[in-house]
């Protein structure tokens, strides 16, 4: 027919005018939005260059890495580095120690917030209840350097509280916590549980606040009580915030904090103290194996990249929304 254009330049066309479309509606977004942008910016500015970035470096686990020669230029040696990692007999020794130090933050740490979250709940007096959040809510805000001093007179043998109290009701010595394989794995898990356990409670609260109110007049009701309406009504609509935390806490596992562990630990009990962080800075910073603890990081990285995608697997197979 005459004057008709052909198909291709009829679809061409209609995908000329789409994309203009779609530039424009993006464009006019952006600017209607700007100022929020602009505030989403230096948050994607720190992850780029303090997380993104970084991650080239990663390719030095698998050369022989020197100053001198730099990143690209260094000998490439394989996967030699991965191999000393598995025939070192400390890397079994810190691997042990960091999975128990967070398998025992798990079983006590994460139950701890909801427990809290779940009693705050409950408490009808504002004055007390903003008193005890802001209790809980400050260690969170503190560094280790000042919480691990504090950790570490309070437990002391001679001047700390803890022991000056066993020695009044018992007939024990000083116990000797910071010194004692035993009591160290305890002290470290009761210490992370008590300046972390604010932060989470804040979590399980704004959850909470989200529930419907008519729920708990339906509840009461039909008669039930406070601990009923609690294990009926509360944890069932929480139960998407723990599932999330808990698979966040789970990719956390290969993971133990450098700065609470080198302000609590000593050479008396460094057969349960030293962990990943603690080796790689030992080794990697001080003793200068670049390659050697970058391989080690790596590891660590993909183990916790598994156990996010199992978790977060498992918890969807549940009836749950998982993080994707």
């Amino acid at each position: 027919m005459k004057g008709r254009l052909p198909a291709t330049e009829l679809r061409t066309g209609t995908q000329t005018v789409g994309i203009g479309k779609f530039r424009q509606t993006v464009w006019r977004r952006l600017m209607q939005d700007k100022h929020l942008y602009l505030m989403l910016l230096p948050v994607i500015s720190f992850y780029i260059l303090f997380k993104y970035a970084p991650m080239l470096g990663e390719i030095i686990a698998f050369k022989n890495y020197r100053f001198v020669d730099g990143i690209f230029g260094s000998q490439w040696v394989g996967f030699k580095h991965f191999q000393m990692i598995f025939t070192s007999p400390d890397f079994w020794r810190i691997l042990r120690n960091t999975l128990v130090l967070n398998l025992y933050s798990l079983i006590l740490g994460f139950p701890v917030p909801i427990v809290l979250a779940l009693l705050l709940n409950e408490a009808r007096r504002k004055w007390y209840k903003s008193m005890v959040q802001n209790m809980l809510y400050v260690p969170h805000f503190m560094s280790w350097a000042v919480l691990g001093g504090i950790v570490v007179a309070v437990l002391s043998p001679s001047t700390g509280v803890v022991n000056m109290v066993i020695k009044k009701l018992t007939a024990w010595d000083s116990v000797y916590f910071m010194a004692d394989s035993f009591w160290w794995p305890i002290v470290y898990t009761l210490s992370s549980t008590w300046r972390e356990a604010g932060w989470g409670t804040i979590l399980y609260m704004a959850a909470i606040v989200s529930i419907d109110p008519q729920l708990y007049d339906a509840a009461k009701m039909d008669g039930a009580n406070k601990l009923r309406q609690i294990w009926h009504i509360t944890l069932p609509g929480i139960r998407s915030t723990i599932a999330i935390l808990l698979i966040l806490r789970m990719g956390q596992m290969m993971d133990v904090g450098l700065e609470q562990t080198l302000v609590l630990q000593n050479n008396s009990v460094l057969d349960v103290a030293d962990v990943i962080s603690t080796y790689v800075y030992r080794v990697g910073l001080q003793n200068m194996s670049y390659s050697y603890t970058t391989a080690i990081g790596l590891f660590q990285s993909a183990v916790g990249l598994i156990l996010i995608v199992g978790v977060n697997r498992m918890i969807r197979m549940s009836g749950e929304r998982g993080l994707w």
